[in-house]
C-alpha cells in the first residue's frame, strides 16, 4: 500500500510537470481573449450595435498592426512620437513610461546594440557562472542583468568590469530557454560553450573581452 502511494504522488509530480508548460500557455491565451473580450463587451454596451462594435473591433485592430509595421520599417511613427514628447512633459509618468519601454524593447530585442550582447559573469562569487544580459554600458563598466530560474523576470541588476565577464555566442531566446528550463533545455553547442567556461584560467578571463 504504502509504495501504491509513493508510486502514485512520483507519478503525480512527473504528471504536474509535464502539463506546466500547457498550463502557462493556456494563461497567456485567457489573458488576451480576456482583454479582446472586455473591449467587444465594452464598445457593445456603448454602440448597443454589433456592426458598429465589429467595426470598431476590426478598425483597432488594423490600426495597432499597422503601427506595428511603421515601427518595424521605420522605428519611429508620427503620432507616437507626438505622444511621447507630451508624456515627456509630465513628470514621474516619464520616467515610467521610459523604464517600461527600455524593458519592452529589451525583451523584443529592439535595443540592437545591447538586447542581444549575452555574457556570462561569476556570480554570487568567483567559480560560479552565470547568463546574463548586458543592459547598459559606462566605459569600462557593464550594467548587467542576472536573471533567476525557472523566471528570468526577477533577478539582480548589478556593475562588473568587462574584464571580468566573457562573451556568449547565445542569443536571447537560447539563454531565456536555459533559464526558463532550469538548464534542461541545452543544445550542443551551449555545451560547449560551458564546458569551455570550466578551463578557463584566471588570465584567460581577464582577457576574455
Amino acid at each position: 500500500m504504502l509504495s501504491f502511494i509513493k508510486s502514485s504522488l512520483k507519478y503525480f509530480i512527473v504528471g504536474i510537470l509535464a502539463v506546466i508548460p500547457v498550463v502557462i500557455v493556456i494563461q497567456v491565451l485567457v489573458f488576451l481573449e480576456t482583454i479582446l473580450r472586455d473591449f467587444f463587451v465594452d464598445i457593445y454596451g456603448y454602440s448597443n450595435n454589433v456592426v458598429i462594435t465589429v467595426l470598431a473591433f476590426t478598425v483597432s485592430f488594423i490600426a495597432i498592426a499597422y503601427t506595428g509595421y511603421r515601427v518595424t520599417v521605420s522605428e519611429k511613427m508620427w503620432m507616437l512620437h507626438q505622444v511621447e514628447l507630451l508624456i515627456n512633459r509630465i513628470p514621474m509618468i516619464r520616467t515610467i513610461y521610459r523604464v517600461s519601454k527600455k524593458l519592452v524593447n529589451l525583451i523584443g530585442s529592439r535595443e540592437k546594440s545591447l538586447a542581444k550582447e549575452i555574457i556570462f559573469v561569476e556570480y554570487p562569487k568567483e567559480g560560479l557562472w552565470v547568463p546574463a544580459y548586458v543592459t547598459n554600458k559606462m566605459g569600462e563598466m557593464l550594467v548587467v542583468y542576472v536573471p533567476t530560474s525557472p523566471n528570468p523576470t526577477s533577478g539582480f541588476t548589478i556593475v562588473v568590469h568587462r574584464s571580468k565577464v566573457v562573451k556568449s555566442t547565445m542569443d536571447i531566446e537560447a539563454v531565456t530557454s536555459f533559464i526558463v528550463s532550469v538548464g534542461v533545455d541545452v543544445d550542443a553547442q551551449q555545451k560547449g560553450e560551458f564546458e569551455k567556461l570550466g578551463n578557463l584560467s584566471p588570465a584567460e578571463i581577464r582577457n576574455a573581452e
